[in-house]
This record gives C-alpha cells, sequence and structure tokens, in this order.
C-alpha cells in the first residue's frame, strides 16, 4: 500500500524511475535547491525510507523535546526515582531550555498510568484569574474596541499552576526528594547549557513579536530582555545560556517547597511585581491556588485500540469527539495521503472544534452535554459530512449543558520506568514564552494563558473572577484491549487534537510504528469559531467568522492530493518550515515482555532514549 510522502522524503524523486517519480513526486515546495541542497535522504534497510528506528530499551524511557532534558530523566530513574521524579525533572529543565514553550510561569496537565491499581490518573494543573476582579473591571482596563483579552502584558496572566501540580503529583508517586529531582536543572541554569537549533529559532521568532507587541500595547519588558535577550538579541544555537535568577526560584522551591512559590517571598515577589503593572491579582490569590484529581476519559476507536483524554477545561475531548466521527468510516480502504482521508480529518476536526468552542469551558462554572462522548452523538455529527466536498459552515450540535449545581507552543514529554509508571505530561505558557512579564529576579516569564476568556457574559467560557480558562495543552494515552499501551501527546493549540488523532490512525488503520506515526506528514486545520468568540447570535457576536479556515499540509502530501482537496473546496495553503504541525513525543510498553518502545519529534530538537 503507498502512504503520503513526508518531509522528509524531499527530494527523494530525484532516485526514482521517471513513471513512479511523476506519481510519487511531493509537493513542488519541498524539493526545491534551497530545501533539498540537489540530494534527497539516504535509504534505509527496514521501514519507511522517510523515517528512523523508534528506541526500544528494557529498564526505562524518556522522550522530551531537548536531548538534556531526556539524560535528566534517565538519570533519575537510574537513581531510583520513579517515572514522575523524572518527568519533573525533565520539565524543569525544560524550563529552563526550552523556554519558547513552558516554565514555572505557566501549567500543566498529566496523566499517570498507575501500575499497582492498573488506573489512569489525571491531574489539572491550571490557574485561575484574580478573585477580586469582575468581567467589567477587566474590560474597563481593555483598549477600546477590543474583542478579545491582549496576548501581552497584565491582562492575559492567570497564576501559574506547574509548581503545584509538581508537588500534587510528587507527594502521590514521588520517589527521590524534591532537592534532588530539581538538582541538575538548578546547576545547568547556574552553569549554562547550549541552545539547540529550533529553540533558538523560536527564541529570536519570539523576540520580533514581543518587539511588534510593544508598540501597539507597550508593557513592562525590560525584566525578559535581561534574562532571555541580552545584548538587544536573542541567543544563538550552541551559545551557552545561564538563568542564575531561575537557579535560585528552584531552589527555594526545592528547600521550601510548595508554599515557597504560593506563600512566601517568592509569591510575594510575584503578586507585587504583578501589582506594579495594573494586574489585579493579590497575594491571596496565590495562595489559594490548588490542583485537581481528575477522571480520565476514553473512547473506543477500532481494533481494541482506545483513545484516553483529559476533560475540559482543557480540549482533551476534542480529539475523542473526533474519534467517535472518525469510527464511522474505514479510512484504511484509502492511501494515507489521500485527498479522501485528509478530507474525513479535516471535517471531523471542524465538526469537534465547533462543540469545544461552544462547550468546554471550567467545570466549576459550566458542565460539557453528557451526551458529546456517545457513540450515537459521533454517528449523528459523522452524518453531517459530505464525502465530496468541503462544507462551507458546521455549527456545534443542538445539546443543552446541565446547570450547575450551587500559534500556542507548549512542551510535552513523557516517562516510563522499571514498575512499569508511565507519566504523559505536558505544560506551556501558552502563546509565545508567554506575556512577556518577568517577575523582578526570578527567571521566568508569566503565561498569557487568560487570553482565551470569552467577553461573552453568556459563554461557557466568559471570563469570570477565580475562573480556569479554556485549555488547548492536552495529555494522552493509549490503551490497547482495554490496558494502557501508550503514552503519547503533541504539542501546538488548536494542532493537539487533530494531531493525537492523526497519530492514532497511523498507528492503527495503516500499522506505522512509533516513529513513523510522528515523521508523516500532517495536517493543520485552523479556522472556524473559537472557546474566546461570542455565543453565535448574542448580543456580542459581532465578528465575521472564517468558517472553513485553512488546511495547512506539509510538503509530504503530494501535489495531486492538494489539487483533490482544493476541488472539494478546502482553502489548501502547503506549509513547508514544520511550525505549525506540533511536536510528538511518545513510549509504549509491549504487555509481553515488559519492553519499551520510544518515539520523538522530526520538527523538534528532541530525543528519545532509554536504558
Amino acid at each position: 500500500m503507498r502512504i503520503l510522502t513526508p518531509l522528509l522524503l524531499a527530494g527523494a524523486a530525484l532516485l526514482l524511475p521517471a513513471a513512479l517519480a511523476a506519481e510519487e513526486t511531493p509537493n513542488p515546495a519541498a524539493t526545491t535547491p534551497e530545501a533539498t541542497r540537489g540530494i534527497g535522504p539516504g535509504a534505509r534497510p527496514v521501514g519507511a525510507p522517510w523515517s528512523r528506528s523508534p528506541v526500544v530499551a528494557p529498564h526505562g524511557m524518556a522522550a522530551t523535546a531537548h536531548p538534556l532534558a531526556t539524560q535528566i530523566a534517565l538519570d533519575i530513574l537510574k537513581a531510583g526515582g520513579s517515572a514522575v521524579d523524572a518527568a519533573i525533572a525533565a520539565n524543569a529543565a525544560l524550563g529552563l531550555m526550552e523556554p519558547t514553550g513552558n516554565g514555572i510561569g505557566g501549567d500543566l496537565f498529566a496523566i499517570v498510568y498507575d501500575p499497582k491499581t492498573g488506573q489512569l490518573i489525571g491531574i489539572n494543573g491550571s490557574g485561575r484569574s484574580p478573585a477580586g476582579q469582575t468581567l467589567d473591571q477587566l474590560k474597563a482596563k481593555l483598549p477600546a474596541g477590543a474583542t478579545s483579552i491582549p496576548p501581552v502584558g497584565p491582562l492575559p496572566v492567570t497564576i501559574p499552576g506547574t509548581v503545584d501540580a509538581w508537588f500534587d503529583l510528587h507527594a502521590r508517586f514521588g520517589k527521590l526528594p524534591m532537592a534532588d529531582v530539581l538538582a541538575p536543572t538548578i546547576r545547568y541554569a547556574r552553569e549554562g547549557h547550549p541552545v539547540a537549533p529550533v529553540i533558538a529559532m523560536y527564541m529570536e521568532r519570539g523576540l520580533k513579536n514581543y518587539e511588534r507587541q510593544l508598540k501597539k500595547n507597550p508593557f513592562e519588558f525590560d525584566n525578559a530582555r535581561k534574562v532571555y535577550f541580552k545584548d538587544g538579541r536573542a541567543p544563538r544555537a550552541g551559545e551557552m545560556f545561564r538563568n542564575p535568577d531561575l537557579a535560585s526560584t528552584l531552589e527555594a522551591i526545592a528547600t521550601g517547597g510548595r508554599d515557597a512559590f504560593y506563600k512566601g517571598q517568592l509569591a510575594k515577589v510575584m503578586a507585587d511585581y504583578l501589582q506594579r503593572q495594573g494586574s489585579a491579582f493579590t497575594l491571596a490569590d496565590f495562595e489559594r491556588h490548588d490542583s485537581a484529581w481528575v477522571d480520565v476519559a476514553c473512547v473506543h476507536y477500532r481494533k481494541g485500540y482506545e483513545l484516553c483524554e483529559l476533560p475540559p477545561n482543557s480540549q482533551g475531548f476534542a480529539a475523542l469527539q473526533m474519534v467517535n466521527i472518525l469510527k464511522n468510516i474505514d479510512l484504511a480502504q484509502w492511501e494515507r495521503g489521500s485527498p479522501e482521508v485528509i478530507h474525513y480529518i479535516t471535517e471531523a476536526k471542524r465538526l469537534a472544534f465547533e462543540d469545544a468552542a461552544r462547550f468546554y469551558a471550567d467545570p466549576a462554572f459550566a458542565k460539557v452535554p453528557a451526551e458529546l462522548l456517545t457513540d450515537e452523538y459521533g454517528k449523528q455529527r459523522f452524518a453531517l459530512i459530505d464525502p465530496a466536498k468541503a462544507t462551507d459552515k458546521f455549527s456545534p450540535g443542538a445539546l443543552v449543558a446541565p446547570k450547575l449545581e450551587g500559534e500556542g507552543d507548549t512542551t510535552y514529554l513523557t516517562v516510563a520506568d522499571n514498575s512499569g509508571m508511565m507519566v504523559s505530561l505536558i505544560q506551556s505558557n501558552y502563546r509565545g514564552m508567554g506575556g512577556g512579564l518577568v517577575p523582578d529576579g526570578l527567571g521566568f516569564m508569566f503565561q498569557d494563558r487568560g487570553e482565551l476568556y470569552s467577553l461573552d457574559p453568556a459563554h461557557p467560557n466568559a471570563y469570570a473572577p477565580a475562573k480556569r480558562p479554556f485549555q488547548t495543552i492536552i495529555p494522552a494515552f493509549i490503551k490497547k484491549d482495554g490496558k494502557p499501551w501508550m503514552s503519547f501527546g503533541l504539542m501546538g493549540g488548536g494542532m493537539q487534537p487533530q494531531g493525537h488523532v492523526q497519530v492514532l490512525i497511523n498507528l492503527v488503520d495503516y500499522g506505522m510504528n512509533l516513529q513513523e506515526a510522528g515523521d508523516a506528514a500532517r495536517l493543520h486545520h485552523d479556522g472556524g469559531r473559537q472557546p474566546t468568540d461570542a455565543l453565535a447570535g448574542s448580543e456580542t457576536d459581532t465578528v465575521a467568522l472564517d468558517t472553513l479556515g485553512v488546511l495547512q499540509v506539509e510538503p509530504g502530501i503530494s501535489g495531486a492530493t492538494v489539487a483533490a482537496l482544493r476541488e472539494m473546496g478546502h482553502n489548501v495553503e502547503v506549509e513547508t518550515t514544520g511550525i505549525p504541525f506540533g511536536g510528538y513525543q511518545a513510549i509504549a510498553r509491549d504487555p509481553v515482555t515488559g519492553v519499551y518502545t520510544g518515539a520523538t519529534e522530526m520538527r523538534k530538537d528532541g530525543q528519545a532514549s532509554g536504558y
């Protein structure tokens, strides 16, 4: 069976017979001299020619977006730490080494497979808005005519939830002292580490974006310049980067525990700094923060495989809704890179995201309709897909939410240990490196997650005091024959649910291995109604929506498929940078031998490794 030709195959048509090359040639954007330097990839004796071997190991495995973070995780495992210890250590390291995606100024979600109980356990480590600020008070601070919260400055800041989630996870599943877990990152922060190539590129992009934002919406940026952009520029690939302020902050957390961050001197510095910027946060907002243990939801796809995700306020249910839609059609009847498969995935995403924009919110303020994850509702939504053309506009389902009683950037990592424990962890500052604000002397940036509140008071995701915003970050698991089999995730804003589903399809319907499933060319659909928009038909619904949106594909999708999708009515763009398509990490455990298989993302700097 011929499958899609991913990005790594750029230029490979040069090596094929003429007749076959005409059929298989990727989109021309992938075969320019600049992209290929006049040469294609080498040959492989096994597996897809555009991929590489997955990693296998018997005792432990880590897959992260930075090789040094992966090595730190393995060192923790070898020292007797649990998978949770290693995941926290890797996450701390990524906050230092990949500040473009995460840090202790952001939020965290995780799923842990506990081999002692055989259960998947979820944690929601997301922060809330100021308890003393109403929607009207927030609106009074917005620029005249604003229809959304800005991405920079004090207004999009929410309480950072990562550190609290670390300590909750550690208290339940940790083995080593937290001081030992954080020690490697503290050392790298003081002594320095070389900046990885993709991260250097993102830091340069981030600085340019902040400079643009400063012209439109001035905010305090001197602290960020001192920490991240010394000498007026971003660090270059291979340059040593040090963050002694972050080292001191992590030392305070290692010795003082969770309360050092939320009740002690660190909290006072954060609250005082934010208030000087015009924020409504107080020390009490930090003191009352807490994470929540949440139930993991799973839906069956086919062949005994289930996808498992976390509930709102995350967007995990969007991936589950896509699965319930797509299991009504046998995608394997077509080639993986065919227009039919890409069409069905895209339309399923559009349908699921209409519901996400309408119903997903902080469960303390709004419940999701019970029907969302039922097979019957999936069939109803599938029936709305026209197999021959893109539908101009979809709407959310006609469901009633029960009443209550009484270009995003992220990092994903996964770790597994010798006991069989597996951790799926995702952590983010949301857009870019965050909102640009670095508290005095602490060495990290606050997230801008509050940009995702709606300003429509009737919307379930409307801003309200002490409320969590809609969240894009979602860790995932796949069950096989009823048992947790694979811990995985794919970072990148709205790419995440559609990325999870594409990986699942690659594995289940097309028999790819873990590494191939991530290397294969992806699609990314952007557009339609968002969780930040006003409810359709409401008094504040004044935004003209692009209901069809844009379908971005990588150059590994053939020119013939792109042309066919355009004929079907899709607005297709061939995207050659890899940036919109997220970053994937995965670990699977053989249920018989216990051997781990790991995979990492070709579009990032990361590494999967084991021992």
